[in-house]
């Protein structure tokens, strides 16, 4: 018999937890048996303390345990069941539009994803903000959204990995999501219970990163990477780039809207298209869906131009509750903040720089993430047309436009964002969005 405190304390002083500690832990952190503030102090001692890497698997697998492991044999569905997870950045809506690009390649996704953590955007809130949707079906409407539409982005259900969706919640209002044992611990436990045949994991590193400094985003990319081989998911890592906001749109419904812009081809930004085809590169060529990740990127940029990634989505968007016409009509469908004004440039030249991680605190100061854990989410507002490193602009030209609440928030906003963004005279080139790649 352990005692929850005693587990802490000894984490709290560096020591080695067994195996047997890890899964008690567990064990009481899902069945309520531990308290939030216990939990807390858990991941606060393993964030300073760290956890090695046999501590890591056993975390890894306890929390995979916690609840039910889905099993893809019975539906036959005739390919890889395969997966990308992002550790999280500003701008980020690449899973709704790469999981529907993978499908109409012939590989089955069933997504499971987090809500935003600390500055960074989750897929769920975005999801939450087209009407209908349902992140969390059942098993069976999931097993047939998978199967019709080749793909499925949902949340934990309530029997999928239940330790982590609540140890995640409490540290995103902890700060303690900056942990590379917390972190691969809980995106592996997730993966592993939806039964994969393998996964893309997208490592950012950059000013809007858990993993500002590149040395920091390898470790965590050679945690996921070595942890997953241990527990059979093959896995490949890819570390990008995010040291400005991936999409020139920031919001969750904004954010939908610019994902589907690039499904249906009316926008395509390059930076997106990059790291959309490789990462879907990566994961057809583990699924063996293609000889070889240049092939693979080939078939992921042939979906989207076809308009098959297209359809995919728009299968999946119906089966799961959501409006049939969402392509055809997003502005019916989304919700619109009610302000909307742009952010003057302060001066003439060239972006050289941009404070990633405060674009993201300022939509979740307009509301849109979370300050605590059941803080309710405004899906309309955010940033639009945002500028780029390396860009010019002239003094009075919009760095972007502020979709808020009210004009005293859009306001605030439009301040911060002004002083984000560095102008200074020489040109500059940004970093290639795709900066390494690792594998077993």
């Amino acid at each position: 018999m352990f005692l929850p405190q005693e587990i802490i304390r000894r984490k709290r002083d560096g020591e080695t937890l067994s195996s047997d500690e890890i899964e008690f832990f567990i064990d009481a952190l899902t069945h309520h048996r531990i308290s939030d503030g216990q939990a807390a102090a858990f991941a606060m001692a393993v964030f300073f303390q760290g956890m090695r890497a046999q501590e890591c698997a056993a975390l890894t697998r306890a929390m995979t345990s916690s609840g039910r492991v889905l099993d893809w044999s019975g539906e036959f569905l005739g390919g890889p069941v395969l997966d990308k997870h992002s550790t999280g950045g500003i701008g980020d809506n690449v899973s709704l539009i790469l999981a529907p690009a993978v499908a109409a390649c012939g590989g089955f996704v069933p997504m499971i994803s987090g809500r935003g953590l600390g500055h960074t955007g989750g897929t769920l809130d975005k999801l939450d903000a087209i009407p209908g949707y349902c992140t969390t079906p059942d098993l069976s409407r999931l097993a047939r959204a998978v199967r019709d539409a080749g793909c499925a982005i949902i949340g934990q259900t309530d029997d999928l990995a239940p330790a982590d969706r609540r140890l995640y919640a409490i540290r995103d209002v902890t700060a303690t999501v900056e942990s590379v044992p917390l972190i691969t611990a809980s995106i592996l436990s997730k993966k592993l219970a939806a039964g994969l045949n393998g996964l893309v994991m997208d490592v950012k590193t950059g000013s809007g990163a858990f993993m500002p400094e590149l040395n920091q985003a390898h470790i965590l990319a050679q945690s996921l990477v070595s942890v997953a081989a241990a527990a059979g998911l093959p896995t490949h890592a890819l570390i990008t780039d995010m040291d400005q906001p991936l999409a020139s749109a920031v919001g969750n419904a904004l954010e939908v809207s610019h994902a589907i812009a690039h499904l249906t081809g009316t926008r395509r930004e390059p930076r997106m298209q990059e790291i959309v085809c490789a990462l879907g590169g990566e994961m057809l060529t583990i699924g063996k869906l293609a000889a070889n990740r240049a092939e693979g990127h080939a078939m992921i940029a042939e979906a989207l131009a076809s308009g098959h990634a297209a359809e995919s989505f728009a299968r999946m968007v119906h089966l799961l509750g959501g409006p049939a016409d969402l392509l055809e009509r997003p502005a019916a469908h989304l919700p619109r903040a009610p302000v909307n004004v742009p952010v003057p440039a302060r001066a003439s030249g060239y972006v050289q720089h941009m404070a990633t991680r405060d674009i993201g605190l300022i939509i979740v100061g307009l509301g849109g993430g979370r300050q605590r854990a059941d803080d309710k989410i405004d899906a309309s507002v955010g940033l639009t047309a945002m500028v780029e490193i390396g860009q010019h602009v002239t003094r009075g030209e919009p760095l972007a436009y502020v979709h808020a609440a009210t004009p005293e928030a859009a306001s605030w906003a439009a301040g911060l964002m002004a002083e984000a963004v560095t102008i200074g005279a020489q040109p500059i080139n940004s970093s290639p969005v795709v900066i390494n790649r690792l594998v077993p």
